[in-house]
């Protein structure tokens, strides 16, 4: 016996249904397809409303699509919505097999939990890579398994089925209201009332801004949008204040150089510029006492005699350019090289 259809609304058409869910009838003739559209999409605007409603076309849809995932999707969630969660559990794995996804694992373990088999749940949850799944499913999955301990009294691991990284306090995605949610109700079996007094009105406050209401609350919510950002303007402030630092810094080092800078160079080029000409005139200063003590105590001459080093020095430095009055100072000085003896002495000799 043929089940009739449950009537459409006229105004509805195909493109009410989001073109991912359209793109997965282009199996279909196009009538077919348009039809099957009207049922998922009149199935989605009746969901909340009228559950048994929204049932009935889901089934509907499957009757002229089995074999199309959206469909038998469709009449999954309508089925568990119902508490038809035999029928739920038949349609997720047949739409497991269609797509060889797990996207709906966290509906198979709660349909498990519905049919009174928690341990069944737990291995359902078990058997899938985590790891692999995308995050809003990983967190509906958390939640899942945590109600399947809740199921078999084991308060204390339920906790533990929700220590997941995505339970961030102050951010709120997707997945933060229910998940903010189950944990309060597990705090709350456990006797820890305040604490999931908390995380109930952080379920709230999630929601909220998620929904982008503005109530009594505005302020909690601004607060998890800035938690969001909360690290972000950090960057640019420290980077700021370092370029700041840095430009002090400098021009301290700057200001601390120019202050010093009088009193180092005095004493720094003075004696460069002095350098020189002292032992420009060192050497011949040296030359003339020694020749001065030679006409004063010749018997110190055994102990000159060991000034040769000096002349040594001397002559290995290169020659200045001829100059007359230099000139006659070593004619003066080859005068006062005789010794005592009236005999001239080697040139560059000191004595």
């Amino acid at each position: 016996m043929r089940i009739p259809d449950p009537e459409l609304p006229e105004e509805l058409t195909p493109r009410d249904l989001p073109s991912t869910a359209r793109n997965e009838l282009k199996t279909l003739s196009k009538e077919n397809a348009e039809r099957v559209a009207r049922h998922l999409a009149m199935a989605a605007r009746t969901l909340d409303e009228d559950p048994a409603l929204a049932h009935e076309h889901a089934q509907a849809a499957v009757r002229h699509a089995g074999r199309v995932a959206v469909a038998r999707e469709t009449l999954a969630i309508t089925a568990y919505t119902v508490g038809d969660f035999a029928l739920a559990l038949r349609e997720l794995r047949t739409h497991r097999r269609i797509t060889g996804r797990d996207d709906l694992i966290a509906l198979i373990v709660d349909s498990e939990r519905g049919l009174g088999r928690p341990e069944r749940a737990l291995e359902e949850g078990r058997a899938v890579d985590r790891a692999a799944l995308p995050t809003a499913v990983r967190v509906e999955l958390a939640i899942a398994m945590s109600g399947a301990r809740l199921d078999l009294g084991e308060t204390q691991l339920a906790l533990v089925e929700l220590d997941i990284p995505e339970l961030d306090p102050d951010r709120a995605f997707e997945w933060s209201p229910g998940l903010f949610a189950a944990r309060a109700t597990v705090l709350e079996d456990l006797g820890l009332t305040d604490e999931a007094a908390e995380w109930h009105r952080r379920a709230e406050i999630a929601a909220d801004a998620l929904g982008h209401t503005v109530d009594e609350d505005e302020f909690d919510v601004i607060e998890i949008d800035d938690a969001d950002t909360e690290e972000l303007p950090d960057e640019p402030l420290d980077e700021d204040v370092d370029v700041d630092e840095q430009a002090a810094a400098e021009s301290s080092l700057e200001d601390a150089g120019e202050d010093d800078a009088p009193a180092e160079d005095p004493s720094e080029d003075e004696p460069s510029e002095d350098e020189p000409s002292d032992e420009e005139f060192t050497v011949e200063d040296e030359v003339a006492e020694i020749l001065a003590e030679i006409d004063e105590a010749p018997e110190a001459e055994p102990e000159l005699e060991a000034e040769p080093e000096l002349e040594a020095e001397a002559a290995v430095e290169p020659e200045p350019e001829p100059d007359p009055e230099a000139d006659a100072e070593d004619d003066t000085s080859g005068e006062k090289k005789r010794g005592d003896d009236g005999q001239a002495r080697p040139d560059g000799a000191l004595f």
